[in-house]
């Protein structure tokens, strides 16, 4: 039987009109987190599975396959400033690729001054299948440096990301990647020198790379002044700076560093440990954060960026295959091809130990039983001179030896000019110098 109370409830709903959906008081709304606004060209990094940045994997073929098997966005190796003042940006007439070159150190060694190709390729773009989805991240130690690379840059990306997280010891030791860590402040000016003269000027967002310090403490006091520079991303991967790949990433921060990001209106990535699209949907649910970045997963089977509802993880010959064909299709370095196969390929299978043989495109294709795409290979081979095509220096002991005896030749062949011109001279000489007149006879004496 009803109580008086529960009839009198039933009789307020009855009678309330139907577009009321409730007759008792509600809780009032929360306040929406603030945003740091999205530049018109730029990229909201919230809901996205990303490629992260890696150096020798992170190079154009492996985006555009990480893109294929539906990653958001993809982030390029970390790029040094230096390298990148004073650097062309060219497109290719063949791959149509943007491509940033620059003239190697010893391009004007006599070895070099014959060929026609000293420029060296030292970042590779996609202007069509990269357009909104490239991060370009930058290594540097200064803002001016920072500034001035990122305005070569900034007209073919999607935003721009400083490397301050990776602790390997060519960044760390020239005061990049993980050691700006340990200057905040000179970190913090960086960023806001981009933002500043980057992001008005090109319409695209700043983000940031870190790692996670030794206590919650100091790692949220670097956040809170990171956040306040007016990037619009954060990524905090999941280890501290001695920390290897090997071992598991640390998660105990995490929800920490998204609170302060979110409360600064700054979209938050996680990385580290993270395997596949269902197992970041999982823990970008279980953290709060806005999206995830995969690193070692990607480089063994880039196909870890489709859930396993459309298909899961294909097989390495599938991958490998498609990975080849970008490869050649933007003229790709041979020797990341080969690194880049190497990790892609098991190491107990046959074609894996014959890859390490190889030294051509067409040789590649062979190994690994894609003779469908040999014609294409020889075509590569030709263009990049492999294989077949390939002139082949001498050894550079070997090459030192022709060039010291060279040097001998000359210096003996100008001795014997000097011999020769010396006896040349002497006969001349001697015609020059007048000889005694004869003395003519005494006269004869008569007796």
């Amino acid at each position: 039987m009803a109580t008086t109370e529960e009839t009198a409830a039933a009789a307020t709903t009855a009678a309330a009109p139907p577009t009321t959906t409730a007759s008792a008081p509600t809780a009032a709304p929360s306040t929406p987190l603030p945003r740091v606004p999205i530049p018109p060209r730029g990229v909201d990094y919230r809901g996205k599975l990303v490629l992260a940045p890696m150096v020798r994997s992170g190079e154009l073929p492996s985006r555009l396959l990480a893109l294929h098997y539906g990653a958001d966005l993809v982030w390029g190796p970390e790029t040094v400033d230096h390298s990148l003042i004073g650097a062309t940006r060219r497109l290719n007439p063949r791959t149509h690729m943007v491509e940033y070159t620059r003239q190697p150190s010893h391009s004007y060694s006599p070895a070099n001054l014959q060929s026609d190709t000293n420029e060296s390729v030292i970042y590779r773009l996609d202007p069509s299948r990269e357009k909104n989805k490239l991060v370009f991240q930058l290594g540097t130690s200064d803002a001016d440096r920072a500034v001035a690379a990122a305005r070569f840059v900034a007209p073919d990306v999607a935003g721009i990301d400083v490397n301050a997280g990776c602790p390997k010891p060519f960044s760390v030791l020239g005061g990049m990647g993980a050691a700006l860590l340990q200057t905040p402040d000179k970190l913090a000016g960086i960023l806001e020198a981009l933002v500043r003269e980057i992001t008005p000027a090109f319409g695209i967002g700043i983000s940031v790379k870190i790692r996670l310090l030794e206590t919650a403490p100091q790692t949220e006091a670097l956040v809170r002044r990171l956040v306040r520079t007016g990037i619009t991303g954060l990524t905090v991967h999941c280890r501290t700076t001695p920390m290897r790949p090997r071992e598991r990433a640390i998660r105990g921060q995490l929800r920490m560093v998204r609170g302060v990001c979110h409360e600064a209106g700054v979209a938050c990535l996680m990385n580290g440990d993270v395997e596949g699209r269902d197992q970041a949907d999982a823990l970008v649910d279980e953290f709060g954060v806005d999206g995830a970045m995969i690193a070692t997963a990607a480089e063994k089977n880039p196909s870890c960026f489709r859930s396993g509802a459309d298909g899961g993880l294909a097989g390495w010959q599938e991958t490998v295959e498609k990975y080849l064909r970008y490869a050649m299709e933007v003229e790709n370095k041979i020797a990341n091809t080969k690194f880049m196969l190497a990790q892609m390929v098991p190491g107990k299978t046959a074609a894996y130990k014959a890859l390490h043989q190889c030294r051509s495109y067409a040789e590649f294709v062979q190994a690994l039983g894609h003779e469908g795409m040999r014609e294409m290979a020889r075509e590569t081979d030709r263009v990049l001179g492999l294989g077949e095509f390939e002139v082949r220096r001498e050894p550079k002991a070997k090459q030192k030896n022709k060039q010291q005896k060279a040097q001998n030749g000359q210096q003996e062949s100008k001795k014997r000019k000097r011999e020769a011109g010396a006896e040349a001279e002497e006969p001349a000489k001697r015609a020059e110098v007048a000889e005694p007149a004869p003395v003519a006879a005494p006269a004869a004496v008569a007796v």
